[in-house]
């Protein structure tokens, strides 16, 4: 059986020696002073490690039963649902006009990886309605929020977002569900949605869904879609439950993963909805949610690698098999465990360094939305919605390839489902597909991000990467080890983006060809600047005699690795996307 405990040593470097949180001047940072962090999380590590790891197996074999119209979730789902509840976990950085503890984003963030590290599929419930909730904060009337909030805060209500339909998933424009104006101002929504994560259960008193649907007589396409707030419940004047409204469960999909999370189709028969936000502006309202959420994946996939890389390193240090190739390490015993193989070593670093890295970076992006929501930072704003589709992108790529990684230190073991290894395979795997599948964020990236508002995102990050540079050289070690394998990587990334800037006007498809590859080599940059900030942090720590030089000097270990290992892969990714198109687009379709 896998166990889970929490990184909260790693997260309070992250929070405190890295990005230096208490110095921000981002209203509410100067609260998180390292004894409070410190509670908060060795609170939520505990009861991520004691109630929710435990349950990850179980909602995994029993997985979601649909009963007469009602999802029964896995044993002790319920229960530790309660729990949640009943410890504010659910509202932790919500507003606290409608019941949350009004805490920075950032510490919602490290708390959402130890619950998704213990049990992805649970957290899942709590995950969307914070999604859902958002939307309606930032989208609904004064009446709506009111009528809404206060119970998805304490997910005495729980929220999901309805998108995709049988024949449309990232082509929204083509779907079919509609919405009919009634004289009282509610709409009647009639459509299938496919595909609904947490979309019945009986966890929650009321289930409030946000639909997208096309009013009756709006635009063609994408321009005619509105969003819609429909409750499994109708809400009466007294904020209780009311009737039933025309929302039913369909069935249950059958899953690769994520058994213990009741994925949907939602039939939608003339059910009442209110209108959130414009008419026809709905993809403006739901992006508040799917951006969020795509943050939120990105946080998965390297909460997956995270926990099957914890499991991975035991394993090895248990598991006896040969003899070190230098001479025998364990020589009472019949065999050396496994970790003193050079390719085991370099399998576990490869997921290490990934790991932490993409902690950083994902700790940083939630500190760039603190920056704009909490200080009204434009430009914060700007950075993270470029760097939103290379969070989800390539940190999901990423965090499937190192679950499989930690899973092959196993041998054949990790395949038996006894050690619970294949769960974190196929649980990430969804991350790769959900919230915009992986080659969308990179056309989103290629396509729309680089030239949004004329470069001046892209540009700021690159003077961002020069900056660190230049302020942060003339340690010798530190030079040759961090800062110049990032500053090449960067001059490899501007390369990537030159390239296309000078041939993909002329030929659209040199571009998208190359967008992938760009996805991947922008995430490895992000890493190495993050990498870059640890190594520099341990080092001044190491320098001011700090007292626990083991952590440090592995910190700065693990750094180099990277640097020397991964770092590079922009030189491969680069040469890909200078090929350009002409041998991605060769064969005619008949031809595949």
């Amino acid at each position: 059986m896998p166990s889970y405990t929490a990184p909260v040593k790693d997260m309070q470097f992250v929070l405190h020696d890295v990005l230096k949180v208490t110095e921000q001047d981002i209203p509410g940072y100067d609260e998180l002073e390292a004894d409070f962090t410190s509670a908060i999380l060795e609170e939520a590590g505990k009861i991520s490690s004691e109630v929710l790891q435990p349950l990850n197996v179980v909602g995994d074999k029993e997985g979601c039963v649909l009963e007469n119209g009602v999802v029964r979730t896995p044993t002790g789902f319920k229960e530790a649902f309660e729990q949640m509840k009943e410890g504010g976990w659910t509202a932790l950085d919500c507003d606290p006009e409608y019941g949350g503890q009004g805490m920075p984003y950032i510490m919602g963030t490290a708390v959402g990886e130890m619950m998704v590290s213990a049990n992805m599929a649970f957290n899942m419930y709590q995950g969307l309605t914070h999604g859902a909730y958002s939307a309606i904060h930032a989208h609904g009337t004064d009446a709506q929020k009111a009528t809404y909030l206060p119970k998805m805060v304490s997910c005495e209500w729980t929220g999901t977002m309805n998108l995709t339909e049988p024949h449309c998933g990232t082509d929204l424009g083509l779907m079919r569900t509609k919405a009919a104006p009634q004289d009282d101002g509610s709409y009647k929504i009639t459509g299938q949605k496919i595909f609904i994560s947490a979309g019945e259960h009986d966890m929650a008193d009321n289930i409030i869904h946000l639909v997208l649907a096309k009013i009756e007589g709006g635009p063609e396409g994408i321009k005619g879609v509105s969003l819609f707030i429909v409750p499994k419940f109708l809400v009466n004047d007294d904020n209780s439950v009311g009737a039933r409204n025309g929302v039913s469960v369909g069935s249950i999909e059958e899953k690769m993963g994520i058994h213990g999370n009741s994925t949907c189709v939602m039939n939608y028969d003339e059910a009442t909805g209110y209108l959130l936000g414009t008419e026809h502006k709905g993809m403006r309202a739901m992006f508040t949610m799917m951006n969020e959420a795509r943050m939120g994946v990105g946080l998965q996939g390297y909460a997956q690698a995270a926990v099957a890389y914890e499991n991975a390193v035991i394993y090895a240090n248990d598991r006896l098999q040969g003899r070190a190739v230098t001479g025998a390490e364990n020589p009472d015993g019949p065999a050396d465990p496994l970790i003193v193989h050079p390719d085991i070593r370099r399998n576990l670093m490869d997921q290490k360094s990934f790991v932490e890295g993409a902690r950083a970076f994902t700790f940083w992006g939630a500190h760039l939305i603190d920056r704009h929501v909490r200080g009204g930072d434009e430009a914060a704003d700007g950075l993270i919605s470029l760097l939103t589709p290379v969070i989800k992108g390539f940190q999901t790529d990423k965090g499937f390839e190192y679950a499989v990684a930690a899973q092959q230190v196993y041998g054949g073991h990790g395949y038996i489902e006894e050690w619970g290894m294949s769960q974190f395979a196929r649980d990430a795997r969804i991350a790769m597909i959900y919230e915009g599948a992986n080659g969308v964020q990179a056309l989103d990236l290629v396509g729309r991000k680089l030239a949004q508002d004329g470069g001046k995102h892209v540009m700021a990050f690159f003077d961002l990467v020069k900056s660190f540079i230049k302020d942060n050289g003339g340690n010798e070690e530190f030079d040759k080890a961090f800062l110049e394998p990032l500053k090449a990587a960067s001059k490899d990334l501007q390369a990537a983006g030159m390239y296309f800037m000078q041939n993909g006007m002329k030929n659209p498809n040199h571009a998208l060809a190359g967008s992938y590859d760009f996805m991947h080599m922008f995430g490895h940059v992000c890493l190495g600047l993050m990498w870059a900030k640890m190594g520099k942090a341990a080092m001044d720590a190491l320098e001011g005699g700090a007292s626990d030089t083991a952590f440090y000097e592995t910190k700065i270990a693990t750094g180099k690795y990277y640097m020397a290992r991964q770092l590079p892969a922009t030189g491969m990714h680069l040469a890909r996307i200078e090929s350009g198109a002409d041998t991605v687009m060769a064969l005619d379709a008949a031809n595949f």
